[in-house]
C-alpha cells in the first residue's frame, strides 16, 4: 500500500511539473513581448521533450550565470528550442549528449545547442533553413521546423541563427539582441 502511495503521488509531482512547464513554455495568458528568461524557456523546452531525452540523450548545461533577460516572442522562442533540440536527437537516432551554452557577447546574448550525432553533410548544410527542405524519411518531418526557427530569429527577433557541422558535433548557433529595435 505505502508503494503504491508513494508512486501516486510520484506521478502526480511529474503531472504537475509538466503542467507548470506548458503554462510557462506556451506564455498563456500573457502580451507577445515580453522580458524573458532565456534558461527558463530552455528549462521548459527540455521538460516539454523529455520523454524524447529520458531514452538515451544526456543533457549538458554550461549556462551562463549573468546572462541578462531579454525582450522577445517568449513562445516563438521556445519553439525554436523545440525545433532545433527535437532534430538533433532524431539525428542522433534517440542516443548521445546535447550541450547548451548560453553566454553574452556585444549586448546580445548567444544561445549554443550543440549534438554529438553524425553532423550534416556539407552538400546539403546551406539548404537546412529552406522551405520544405528535410532529410528526414517521408511522412517524418514537413521541412519546416528549421526554415520556422530561421525565421523567427532573423525576422521577428532581429537576430541570427546559424549552424556549424562535422562528423560527431552539429552546432546551432542563435545570437539575440537584448531589447528588439522595431
Amino acid at each position: 500500500m505505502m508503494d503504491l502511495l508513494s508512486e501516486v503521488l510520484q506521478t502526480t509531482e511529474r503531472i504537475s511539473q509538466i503542467v507548470r512547464a506548458v503554462k510557462s513554455y506556451t506564455y498563456l495568458d500573457q502580451a507577445p513581448l515580453l522580458e524573458v528568461d532565456v534558461h527558463e524557456g530552455l528549462e521548459n523546452t527540455l521538460v516539454i521533450l523529455q520523454h524524447k531525452l529520458k531514452k538515451g540523450v544526456a543533457v549538458k548545461r554550461e549556462y551562463s550565470p549573468n546572462l541578462p533577460r531579454i525582450e522577445a516572442y517568449a513562445s516563438e522562442l521556445n519553439q525554436v528550442w523545440t525545433n532545433i533540440i527535437d532534430n538533433a536527437v532524431d539525428a542522433m537516432n534517440g542516443r548521445g549528449e546535447i550541450r547548451i551554452k548560453t553566454y553574452e557577447e556585444d549586448r546580445h546574448i548567444v544561445i549554443e545547442i550543440l549534438d554529438n550525432g553524425p553532423g550534416i553533410p556539407e552538400d546539403i548544410r546551406s539548404r537546412v533553413f529552406e522551405p520544405f527542405f528535410t532529410t528526414k524519411a517521408p511522412g517524418h518531418g514537413t521541412g519546416l521546423g528549421l526554415h520556422i526557427s530561421h525565421d523567427i530569429i532573423a525576422n521577428r527577433h532581429h537576430g541570427v541563427l546559424t549552424v556549424e557541422s562535422k562528423p560527431g558535433e552539429t552546432k546551432f548557433r542563435v545570437v539575440l539582441p537584448v531589447t528588439i529595435s522595431k
